[in-house]
């Protein structure tokens, strides 16, 4: 896949070395950063991405050096390096040099990668309960999209896969569901779409909140509230937001199977008119 990166003032491709063994940020993990998409001459969304990594950066005691304005510009330029509507995944991140276990905040350094990364077909995935849990806002960065948060997804999501899933369900400390290993979760019962209210164990994601307002502008009751397990096993259907693959149907749950539903068909029909409807790139 095809890739190009802004470092230094300068944009390369392929996959260039910007950090080395001594780097703050790959052995001792003060990396941030955050997820966005093109797809079809759009990018949806992107500034509130590039917003969400300078709040990610102050979390994690950064300073960053760019602000999101100047991402956002950077990205769209990084956008036009590619074939027009090009399926790109846009990755920008801050990480500290330097700095023994806490990080100095003046060595902050900025990456912006864009990738070509088709969107998967939403032919229906597969989920199981994970044994390993988010943690608490006291225990993790949890209100940042930290790379250190992501190795606990690693291990669900491989775990799952080695029982034959394709995703894993995530609890909480408490018990309940929190979210998937890569995207947040939502059961529908009854015609009402519910998704877990953010707890401070995981991200209340940008591309969730946007599904649930076009839910709610288009009449679908929304709620978010406490979701335990055996709700999810007696949903009337099942889906996933998430910025990867947008909106995307859950047939099977543990061993029951499902079919994908008339909200989770509403939910991404209304994504993507509301995306082919935003400002092109």
């Amino acid at each position: 896949m095809g890739a190009w990166h802004f470092w230094r003032g300068a944009w390369m491709n392929g996959n260039p070395g910007i950090m080395g063994p001594l780097s703050h940020g790959a052995w001792m993990a003060s990396t941030v950063f955050d997820g966005a998409r093109a797809f079809e001459g759009r990018a949806p969304d992107l500034d509130r991405h590039c917003e969400r990594l300078i709040a990610s950066a102050h979390t994690m005691q950064l300073q960053p050096v760019v602000t999101a304005e100047e991402i956002l510009e950077l990205a769209y330029d990084g956008i036009r390096r590619f074939a027009p509507g090009a399926e790109l995944y846009i990755r920008p991140m801050f990480w500290a040099e330097s700095g023994f276990v806490a990080p100095e905040p003046e060595s902050t350094q900025f990456c912006l990668t864009l990738q070509e990364t088709p969107i998967p077909q939403p032919t229906g995935m597969s989920v199981c309960l994970s044994r390993y849990r988010r943690p608490t806002p006291e225990s993790a960065p949890t209100e940042a999209k930290a790379s250190c948060l992501y190795p606990t997804s690693g291990q669900a999501l491989r775990e799952a896969r080695q029982r034959g899933f394709d995703n894993a369900v995530m609890l909480d400390s408490l018990g309940n569901v929190a979210e998937l290993s890569t995207a947040n979760i939502w059961l529908v019962k009854d015609g009402v779409a519910i998704t877990p209210a953010p707890n401070g164990t995981f991200l209340n994601g940008i591309t969730k909140q946007r599904v649930a307002n076009l839910l709610q502008e288009a009449g679908v009751r929304v709620e978010e509230r406490r979701v335990t397990f055996a709700d999810l096993l007696d949903a009337d259907e099942a889906f996933s937001t998430g910025n990867y693959g947008k909106v995307m149907p859950i047939v099977k749950i543990e061993e029951r199977e499902m079919q994908r539903g008339p909200v989770y068909d509403k939910a991404r029909a209304y994504y993507w008119d509301w995306a082919a409807n935003t400002p092109g790139v």
